[in-house]
């Protein structure tokens, strides 16, 4: 019974603790955070802390799972009510090129990871399969439009690699080159280049 309240304990403070080492994050950068940072915006002992996590490597290991369910929420993505096949594709490049889309993950948190998944292959290894699932889920959607004639590409898969790096883009450009422009200024007329694209089989 004591060990089945431990685990009920565990299963509801993790993910509070995480939540706050992710806003933590988003206020001081990776650099910044600290075990003892996190437990004074939740008002605890930073023992309490190392208790259910052992380590804070292993909170930064826990957390990339925490983002990547919230990279892989599909309901944000999820176009399969939409009957007229054009009408969802235009809604899903709607989706993938919008500030809400790209601001799923805090840029800043989400590049930090980016920078770690360098130097730790544990980091890597969940990165790599984030933007995997991304890549197919969006090749398969480009498959129903392709074969519907709404699109016209020779591979989905290598047009879903190019629509995933150039969504990655989008936030590079926004921090060095937007120069004060709207994030949707330059998404939107990226999308557009991304539509002809497709449409005239310039993949």
């Amino acid at each position: 019974m004591e060990i089945m309240r431990r685990n009920q304990n565990a299963d509801l403070r993790k993910p509070e603790i995480l939540e706050s080492f992710y806003q933590v994050m988003i206020k001081e950068g990776i650099e910044g955070s600290s075990i003892s940072k996190i437990a004074n915006r939740l008002d605890i002992h930073p023992s309490l802390i190392l208790h259910y996590f052992k380590s804070k490597e292993n909170m930064k290991l826990e957390l990339v799972e925490l983002l990547i369910k919230k990279f892989e929420s599909r309901q944000m993505i999820d176009v399969s009510h939409i009957e007229d096949l054009e009408e969802r594709f235009s809604k899903l490049m709607e989706i993938l090129f919008s500030f809400q889309w790209s601001r799923t993950v805090d840029p800043g948190v989400h590049f930090g990871f980016y920078y770690l998944s360098f130097r730790d292959p544990r980091i890597l290894k969940r990165f790599k399969t984030m933007f995997v699932w991304l890549r197919d889920y969006l090749a398969s959607q480009l498959a129903d439009f392709n074969r519907a004639g709404i699109i016209c590409v020779s591979n989905e898969k290598e047009a879903a690699d190019y629509i995933v790096t150039v969504m990655e883009g989008l936030e590079f450009h926004a921090q060095f080159l937007a120069h004060d422009r709207p994030f949707e200024e330059f998404a939107q007329t990226t999308r557009k280049m991304v539509i002809h694209g497709l449409k005239t089989g310039g993949f």
